[in-house]
């Protein structure tokens, strides 16, 4: 009861949070004006037409946005880290970020259009971790698990050199600044279009890990344990693959790359609701996605020009990091 009642207000937190960044701009509107107008959205009524224009067509785009991109490292994150059975994994564990990131740059090289842009991130990440999957199959060698996670690092790391070797390629006063922009991430130029493509694809891979969450949270307790339970390890190992795999790269296509989200919001909603993946999940989704929203406000609206997120979400989350370690010592120290 405890635990719902916390899943409840993180949700009741979340929409807080996103009524208050929608009103936050050059354009000050109070949240319940942010409400009333959406309120008239809902229900086909006139609205205030500045207003309407300001929060459709500017705001609400963007904070939808954040709003997944949070929820998708979060939930991406919690799921690596029951998979792996371990606390540090984050969800660019298997180089999707990297390989994310490569297909993005690439598509700025060629000069290509935005959206393409975002399918090149999109495709890069997927491909990254089917590589990744298909070399450690290859590999296979006394622990599936472990060869998979190297496996991924490799791939990540040669994915990163030739994101390198790209920017050397670059032309520096155009292409270099868009490339380097890009990789420190940011949403400002998230578009309506963009979350219409998004939110659906993220919605389907968040889809098995809601309805698979119990399983999955077996899986933390050994191979064998879970067998013994009736689980299928290697099926539903795939699936959480597969559907983290999905909603990173989805959310890296538009965001860019950010990182500590999804290894840090994960050690926060355990501290609130435990270790169990499924309590785990229903946290981190809404945790994740208030958090973003709040650090994407900051980064448009905290100075002159934009702050990009991954040097935001770097700066506050290092430390909180330290100190979610400081807190949690006396589980770690055997």
């Amino acid at each position: 009861m405890r635990t719902a009642t916390t899943i409840v207000l993180l949700f009741v937190l979340l929409i807080a949070i996103a009524l208050i960044a929608s009103g936050i701009g050059p354009y000050p509107i109070a949240p319940l004006t942010v409400l009333d107008v959406l309120t008239h959205r809902l229900f086909g009524t006139s609205a205030d037409a500045t207003l309407s224009t300001i929060l459709f067509n500017i705001r609400l785009p963007r904070v939808i946005a954040a709003g997944f991109v949070g929820a998708a490292l979060a939930a991406a994150g919690a799921a690596y880290q029951s998979l792996f059975r371990n606390p540090l994994v984050s969800p660019d564990i298997l180089g999707v970020s990297t390989g994310a990131g490569l297909g993005a740059v690439i598509g700025i090289l060629l000069g290509l259009p935005v959206l393409i842009i975002q399918l090149f991130g999109f495709a890069g990440g997927m491909v990254t971790v089917m590589i990744v999957v298909a070399l450690a199959r290859t590999l296979r060698g006394s622990g599936d698990v472990l060869v998979l996670v190297l496996a991924g690092i490799v791939v990540g790391a040669l994915a990163g050199a030739a994101i390198s070797l790209v920017k050397v390629l670059a032309d520096p006063y155009d292409q270099l600044p868009a490339i380097t922009f890009w990789l420190l991430g940011s949403l400002a130029g998230v578009k309506a279009n963009d979350v219409a493509a998004t939110v659906p694809v993220v919605l389907i891979g968040l889809a098995p890990l809601i309805l698979l969450r119990w399983r999955i949270g077996v899986l933390s307790l050994g191979d064998d344990e879970a067998r013994a339970l009736g689980v299928n390890v290697e099926r539903i190992r795939v699936i959480v693959i597969a559907a983290a795999t999905l909603v990173t790269a989805s959310v890296v296509a538009i965001s860019g790359v950010i990182g500590w989200v999804g290894l840090m919001i994960p050690h926060m909603a355990r501290i609130l609701t435990g270790p169990r993946f499924d309590r785990l999940l229903l946290a981190s989704i809404p945790l994740g996605a208030a958090f973003m929203i709040a650090v994407d406000t900051l980064a448009r609206a905290g100075a002159r020009i934009e702050i990009p997120l991954g040097v935001l979400t770097a700066a506050i989350g290092g430390p909180l990091f330290v100190w979610l370690l400081a807190r949690s010592r006396k589980r770690l120290v055997p």
